[in-house]
């Protein structure tokens, strides 16, 4: 009987929903310092060894009823939502590349993402054992794949440059850090994964989105200007976007321009 397309892409989803309960570990464990290899994941209260039977992304969250097996303490309802995010993110990824190699080295990025945006998220961090493997593997890919190694490297210059450029020109007019290098490492990490122009779209996408979020919060009088905000998370969300659409946002802003 042949292997269907349909049943390879269901597959990949259900991979994704197992690798969406990895990086709810990277997620736990990396700001930690611990390693995500071992021990096996544990209840964080009592510190109950979880069985096969607790770890089936999703369906054990709802059998257990977002408790533990052994204390009852509730259990994150994170930990399915990213699991179901990660899910649809290969969703996602499949139909945009389909099954190429180019398909596995965008869904590797995009965990990095995903592990990311929840870290900084949590911890106002974006940790370095993330995004210097990233720019090293993300330049290595683009030797054999898109972007090409020249967009790439470019991309880690253009990227960590542009960021770095603008917390230092912040910090001399105003004597205040505009953001931590763990954006500039990102950024860069973007960069080497996606190239020049969707670095630069990447950038421009979360700086819409930074701007959004501080109006509402300065509207809101919940925070002022110097009120900070997790930008990696939004870097996160837009590279996303740039990874999956970017070339048709391009497109379509390109075609607005000649109207």
């Amino acid at each position: 009987m042949p292997i269907t397309e349909a049943f390879l892409e269901a597959t990949f989803v259900l991979w994704g929903l197992c690798i969406g309960s990895f990086l709810n570990v990277c997620i736990h464990r990396v700001p930690l310092r611990q390693s995500v290899a071992s021990p096996r994941s544990r209840c964080p209260q009592c510190g109950y060894q979880l069985s096969w039977k607790d770890n089936v992304p999703v369906l054990s969250y709802a059998l257990l009823r977002g408790r533990c097996r052994a204390c009852a303490n509730p259990i994150s309802l994170r930990y399915p939502i990213i699991e179901i995010v990660t899910g649809l993110v290969f969703f996602l990824h499949w139909q945009v590349f389909g099954p190429t190699p180019l398909l596995l080295v965008r869904t590797a990025f995009a965990c990095a993402l995903i592990v990311h945006f929840m870290i900084d998220l949590e911890h106002q961090i974006l940790p370095d054992v993330i995004n210097f493997p990233g720019i090293v593997i993300g330049f290595v890919c683009s030797l054999f794949l898109p972007p090409g190694p020249i967009q790439s490297l470019l991309g880690i210059v253009v990227g960590g440059g542009l960021l770095w450029a603008i917390a230092e020109i912040w910090f001399r007019l105003r004597k205040v850090d505009a953001m931590g290098f763990g954006d500039v490492k990102m950024l860069a990490m973007i960069g080497a994964f996606l190239g020049v122009k969707m670095v630069i779209l990447t950038f421009v996408l979360s700086s819409l989105v930074g701007g959004v979020i501080g109006a509402i919060l300065i509207a809101s009088r919940r925070g002022g200007m110097a009120t900070r905000v997790p930008y990696g998370t939004m870097l996160a969300a837009a590279a996303l976007v740039a990874s999956l659409y970017g070339d048709r946002l391009l497109a379509w802003y390109l075609g607005l321009m000649q109207v």
